[in-house]
């Protein structure tokens, strides 16, 4: 029987296969390919190239993910690696793929889904590689394959921004671009987003074999996951005696943490399908994403989202959600529904201590088991920032050097409700001294970043970026790369947005 809150269907599109691309004379990279995912069989993906964008251009680096596949950063100079990344050349012992997946999408069932504009070339040194918006696919339904140097951008800064700020996360090597046009809304640009992660498998991989009920799917490719990325499962006592129960429960923690980062840094995802969660609990698929401005609880960063779904507060309960549609492609394999839903009852309490202790060191303070005061605190200092429409990130960065020169009077500037703040200050003031658990305050100010990825920092870069004047992309990477540092030249970057940021409306489209 399936779980709450609700079973899969069963509805399926047929492939329409398109011929795939083949270029010549494949460039050869310093890298060690391991195509695990490649091995596991036709079933899982479809063998697609992909397709050539036109005299392509860079528009965007990243050394530290070079880094990671073992490339020298001269490397990523190179005129054939802007080629290859670009769809143009095809790379030596890479494999390349779209894989096929399904999924809930705003809480219904969306059948038979897969990457309809992205190609994974393969696993090299650890990281699979994948091309993000390079053509169609026989998973594109009605769509282009592309993807516009608008969201492209904002894939890649913000993929390294959450990287920085320790915010379990795909990465992102590179942008390039192409003057290609591309209609969406307007008619806008081309390009390519190199992505990188452990693996892009996701909730939706799960969800499609089961809703077809392809049992021997569905084992191999949890075996594939746990033996790849999850190996304790099998190597400690397992949950209740049963492997795959206990691989669930690893997967809700990693989900349940990931999520309590979100809501400490002030990140809206803006569209949880289930399609868009990893298997291994990292940030994927960066669309209509947002940073807080003003802290609302409320607020919806995806104008594509009528009914708020996907608002801010209501994301650690869509993570508990769309872990049931896991679990219920799970059942097959776990067998028990009582202990499918014991292991899906351990997110709350989870989420709950991971969220308290990373506002906790954001208040320059120590978790107290059994002390009510601290979540009382965290509470109340949530509502006011709401009530007086503050600045999320500002707060803690001003409170943050408030703890550091014993000056409060920059914080309270914030606040239209000072009796309010000061009652709370002293609150805080006091169990700070009690506690004797103070947290020091140069810690706090390598908590509370200076520089997150504004919208509107974005919308800036971008417009240059369409101008051919990449020195913004590259700036605010330089910014989010760092962003505990005071970078002083960039200080107007880290103020209060302009009023004009509070009109910018993002949606699922890219």
């Amino acid at each position: 029987m399936p779980l709450h809150p609700q079973g899969l269907g069963l509805p399926a599109h047929n492939l329409a296969m398109n011929a795939p691309h083949t270029p010549q004379s494949p460039l050869r990279l310093p890298l060690d390919w391991d195509n695990h995912f490649h091995r596991l069989g036709s079933t899982f993906y479809t063998p697609m190239a992909p397709q050539p964008l036109p005299a392509p251009y860079w528009v965007a680096r990243s050394t530290g993910a070079a880094t990671l596949l073992g490339l020298d950063p001269q490397a990523m100079e190179s005129p054939e690696l802007l080629q290859a990344l670009s769809g143009n050349l095809p790379i030596s012992g890479s494999q390349p793929l779209a894989s096929v997946y399904s999924g809930h999408q705003f809480g219904s069932w969306a059948g038979q889904l897969g990457d309809g504009r992205a190609i994974l070339l393969g696993e090299a040194n650890g990281w699979e590689i994948q091309l993000k918006g390079s053509g169609l696919t026989p998973y594109s339904r009605m769509g282009d394959g592309r993807a516009v140097l608008r969201s492209s951008i904002r894939e890649f800064l913000c993929s390294e921004a959450m990287f920085a700020l320790g915010i379990p996360t795909t990465r992102a090597l590179c942008v390039t671009g192409s003057d290609q046009p591309v209609a969406r809304e307007l008619l806008e640009t081309a390009a390519v987003v190199t992505r990188l992660a452990p693996s892009f498998i996701r909730f939706g991989h799960f969800e499609h074999f089961a809703s077809r009920r392809k049992h021997t799917e569905l084992t191999t490719l949890a075996d594939f996951v746990i033996d790849h990325f999850y190996p304790d499962c099998r190597s400690t006592p397992a949950l209740d005696g049963n492997v795959y129960a206990s691989w669930l429960q690893a997967v809700v923690q990693r989900t349940a943490v990931m999520v309590a980062h979100w809501q400490a840094v002030g990140f809206c995802h803006g569209v949880m399908n289930t399609d868009n969660m990893s298997i291994l609990g990292l940030t994927l698929d960066y669309g209509p994403f947002a940073f807080l401005d003003v802290f609302d609880p409320g607020h919806i960063c995806n104008h594509s989202d009528q009914g708020g779904r996907y608002a801010f507060d209501q994301q650690p309960e869509i993570a508990h959600w769309n872990l049931y549609a896991l679990a219920n492609a799970l059942l097959p394999l776990i067998g028990r529904p009582a202990l499918a839903e014991q292991v899906l009852d351990s997110f709350e309490p989870t989420f709950t201590r991971s969220y308290q202790q990373l506002m906790a060191v954001k208040l320059g303070l120590k978790v107290i088991d059994g002390d009510e005061r601290l979540p009382t605190l965290i509470r109340d200092i949530l509502a006011l920032l709401a009530q007086d429409r503050v600045d999320y990130s500002i707060f803690w960065r001003r409170l943050s050097h408030a703890r550091s020169r014993g000056d409060f009077e920059p914080v309270r500037d914030l606040f239209i409700d000072r009796p309010g703040y000061d009652t709370w200050l002293l609150r805080y003031q006091e169990l700070y001294t009690q506690s004797k658990q103070g947290i020091e305050a140069n810690l706090m100010l390598k908590t509370n970043p200076k520089y997150v990825l504004r919208n509107y920092l974005g919308e800036n870069a971008i417009e240059a970026a369409r101008q051919k004047d990449f020195s913004g992309v590259a700036n605010l990477l330089t910014l989010l790369l760092a962003p505990y540092d005071e970078h002083p030249a960039f200080e107007t970057l880290a103020g209060l947005p302009p009023d004009w940021a509070s009109q910018i409306s993002i949606s699922c489209s890219s």
